[in-house]
């Protein structure tokens, strides 16, 4: 898969690059939106990560110039306003993330875009397997042991999001923006509520979904 990082900031690219790699991504850096445009129609990204303060054109503009070539767009900017949130996505954005931004939940974005777009998905195209777990991403089905779980919708997210980043740690605030959506407005115990759901769910392997203490939770399998 591969992923273009336009960003004027070289420190920031080369910290998104060295994430990127180690996912086995392929990545190529643009540092103004005229060479992002250019090199849009030459690469032939599967996704782009823009950043909206570039030096020469705005991100904005990049956008709406490629829009056409159907690629999907996370934007990057330091700012936080819910103004430039909305432009970029009625221009054709798929996702918007705030700098400073933790390069596991860029990840976590990064595949959650491409999934949408149906160009990514994990191991056999459609199935992702953690232990006695096993998901189906494109049917959207669940099964512990070989048994089919009965998830909600929110609850079978969370569960792919686990198992798609064990052992990394989450916030509430992470899986409410990762889960609900950048536009979820709610009580951080509304996670809490869904994790305690899910720990049912999973039964004797209820242990699997880890509190971490003062920050979140964690999912590890461990047999």
């Amino acid at each position: 898969m591969k992923i273009m990082i336009v960003d004027d900031e070289p420190a920031i690219v080369d910290l998104i690059k060295i994430n990127l790699d180690l996912e086995g991504f392929d990545t190529l850096a643009c540092y103004n939106g005229g060479d992002a445009i250019k090199s849009a129609q030459i690469y032939s990204p599967d996704l782009i990560l823009l950043d909206l303060m570039l030096p020469d054109i705005s991100g904005f503009e990049v956008c709406r110039t490629i829009q056409k070539l159907n690629i999907p767009i996370i934007m990057l900017t330091a700012k936080n306003d819910i103004k430039d949130k909305l432009t970029g996505l009625e221009l054709g954005a798929d996702d918007y993330i705030t700098k400073p931004f933790d390069s596991r939940e860029l990840i976590a974005r990064v595949k959650t875009v491409l999934r949408r777009s149906d160009k990514y998905n994990a191991k056999d195209d459609s199935l992702l397997t953690s232990g006695p777990i096993t998901i189906n991403i494109i049917e959207r089905l669940a099964y512990l042991d070989n048994e089919e779980i009965v998830l909600t919708p929110k609850e079978f997210d969370l569960l792919l999001l686990f198992c798609e980043n064990q052992r990394k740690v989450f916030s509430r605030e992470n899986i409410l923006e990762l889960v609900w959506d950048f536009e979820f407005i709610g009580d951080s115990r509304t996670v809490d509520m869904h994790v305690q759901r899910l720990r049912k769910k999973l039964g004797k392997y209820n242990f699997f979904v880890k509190t971490v203490f003062g920050i979140g939770y964690k999912f590890e399998v461990q047999l």
